[in-house]
């Protein structure tokens, strides 16, 4: 099996483990050292639980959210995922009061491996939460 063909499969389970909150699985899939910036959080994060830490801040506003691989292409050590990301907004979300509705939106993510297979980097295109950081009408912190 290539390298892209085992980073894919790691992303297949990616997805059990972020839909679930799985610490055991996430510490299993990324590296340790793994450091990951966010549009949420001014530090950067790292290993499984510092990416878990933002799954579990959009819990606490998306009791229900649920990613889906759209599409996925793999090349060498970098995987890009299109994914479709839904739930309700049933808690607190950047001081907005929860709305009662549900959502669904596309997001594109790259995510690179190191030689064991662990996820070392995720690269979000952040859209329009980059234009919002910049101006600053976003304050959201881990």
């Amino acid at each position: 099996m290539s390298n892209a063909e085992r980073n894919k499969n790691a992303i297949k389970r990616f997805v059990e483990c972020i839909n679930n909150n799985d610490k055991a699985l996430a510490e299993e899939l990324i590296a340790s050292d793994a450091e990951f910036t966010t549009p949420v959080s001014e530090k950067p994060l790292y290993g499984g639980a510092g990416y878990l830490s933002v799954v579990d801040l959009m819990r606490k506003s998306f009791s229900d959210i649920r990613w889906e691989i759209v599409d996925m292409a793999a090349e060498n050590d970098k995987v890009a995922v299109y994914w479709t990301c839904s739930g309700t907004h049933d808690g607190k979300f950047m001081n907005f009061e929860p709305t009662g509705k549900k959502f669904s939106f596309s997001v594109m993510n790259f995510y690179y491996f190191n030689a064991e297979g662990k996820i070392i980097n995720d690269v979000a295109a952040e859209g329009l939460f980059g234009l919002f950081r910049e101006l600053n009408l976003m304050e959201v912190q881990v």
